[in-house]
């Protein structure tokens, strides 16, 4: 689980742009902390690069698929994804 120190730097947010869900290999449209879903490992993504592949992160049968979800991201992030809808 993402952790912070400071509250004042975080806000919460129900932007959409939390909801994508990403596979190993495709590329996030927003930089930002993810989270598998499978087994809860967290890597930092860059809107330009891929995730991890299948071959550099992998689960148990028991964990599933591996799927990337957005967690944190930049606020300017949100700002720009949101008003692109």
């Amino acid at each position: 689980m993402a952790v912070y120190q400071n509250s004042e730097w975080v806000k919460p947010t129900r932007g959409t742009v939390f909801d994508s869900i990403y596979k190993p290999g495709e590329t996030p449209i927003l930089s930002g902390i993810y989270r598998c879903i499978g087994c809860g490992h967290e890597v930092v993504a860059e809107h330009s690069r891929a995730f991890p592949t299948q071959n550099l992160h992998q689960h148990t049968e028991q964990q599933g698929a591996i799927r990337w979800q957005l967690v944190v991201c930049p606020n300017l992030s949100v700002s720009i994804q949101e008003k692109g809808r």
